[in-house]
């Protein structure tokens, strides 16, 4: 038998089960308009940074957020690295799932795709595991493009958002809030989290999920080989005799000018290798490279070279150099020295 009720007992009772439904909380609603066009722009006021790598670059990038009025919690496997920016007003988190439970956003910038996949997928302990929907991964860190897929759907399959974001422009670039990032991921997403990229630097949008990967790598390959060509370059002006400063002045406006040059030619002549990009790092990124080469069937011998000759860095104990010391690999080579005049010739 049908039961029937009149319209107005129908009406009072949708009215008593829509009372029963538990109200979202004004949180839950912000997270929940994260995924939304209609969301309001991310601002210091309405969003929770989190960070993940106080290194080098992480450490200036974090800065940035601070002084904008970000409210950043913090994790590094060394505490007492990150204490400049305890100082200076973040949290510190002693995991990274603690940094994505108490976070909006959370970007990493780490060493290594094994310390990625540690940081953001790792079931009990990483970021994934701690971030509510709604929320979003930002992972800076040269990395395999496979991977950064592999965390898009991780994050998607849990409400999140994920962005594979590598920088380029080195120490001062971080310094100077004048890092390249390159995107992959969801438009939409990237679009949203561009309040913050600003602050960073120029976010350059190169497709969906790994292709942020992809430009970097490309980025990477395009820089070994003209850091080659600049210490070659430096090797053979030594050897004809020329002065360093004035032949390094002399091309920098020319043809041959580079952001090599700009950064790294003068910390070249003053003998400074402090690391504004590793050699350990870079030797991992030319050899991401060759792997993806060998995936697309591609021949790219000036690449493979440089992965040589970085590899001879690290042999001699030198990979905790920045990437100009590659000077040291080529001045072996001939057996000359551009460090005193009384080098070989």
């Amino acid at each position: 038998m049908r039961l029937s009720l009149p319209l107005r007992s129908l009406h009072h009772h949708r009215c008593y089960f829509h009372a029963l439904l538990p109200i979202p909380s004004t949180t839950h609603l912000r997270r929940s308009m994260a995924t939304t066009t209609t969301a309001e722009p991310i601002s210091p006021s309405n969003t929770r940074v989190g960070w993940i790598g106080t290194g080098v670059m992480g450490r200036s990038m974090c800065g940035h957020l601070i002084k904008a009025g970000y409210t950043l919690t913090i994790f590094t496997r060394t505490q007492s690295k990150a204490q400049p920016l305890l100082d200076l007003g973040a949290h510190w988190a002693p995991t990274p799932h603690s940094v994505g439970s108490q976070s909006d956003v959370v970007f990493s910038i780490v060493g290594y795709p094994s310390d990625v996949r540690h940081v953001i997928l790792h079931p009990s302990s990483g970021v994934l595991s701690g971030l509510r929907p709604g929320g979003a991964v930002v992972d800076m860190t040269t990395s395999d493009p496979s991977l950064a897929v592999e965390i898009s759907s991780a994050a998607s399959s849990i409400s999140c958002s994920s962005v594979d974001a590598p920088v380029s422009g080195g120490d001062r670039g971080a310094k100077n809030a004048a890092l390249s990032i390159f995107a992959g991921g969801d438009e939409s997403a990237v679009r949203r989290l561009s309040p913050i990229f600003s602050l960073l630097g120029k976010v350059y949008y190169m497709g969906g999920p790994g292709k942020g990967q992809f430009a970097k790598l490309a980025n990477q390959i395009t820089i070994a080989s003209t850091m080659l060509g600049l210490v070659e370059g430096l090797i053979y002006a030594h050897k004809a005799g020329l002065e360093l400063s004035l032949y390094l002045d002399a091309i920098s406006t020319g043809a041959a000018g580079s952001k090599s040059i700009d950064l790294y030619g003068t910390r070249i002549l003053n003998r400074d290798f402090e690391a504004g990009f590793f050699v350990n790092h870079f030797v991992k990124d030319l050899g991401i490279c060759l792997n993806e080469c060998q995936n697309m069937g591609l021949a790219l011998p000036g690449l493979a070279l440089a992965q040589q000759l970085y590899l001879s860095l690290k042999a001699y104990g030198e990979g905790d150099l920045g990437t100009q010391a590659l000077i040291l690999a080529l001045e072996r080579l001939n057996d000359v020295s551009l460090a005193s005049p009384s080098s070989k010739a």
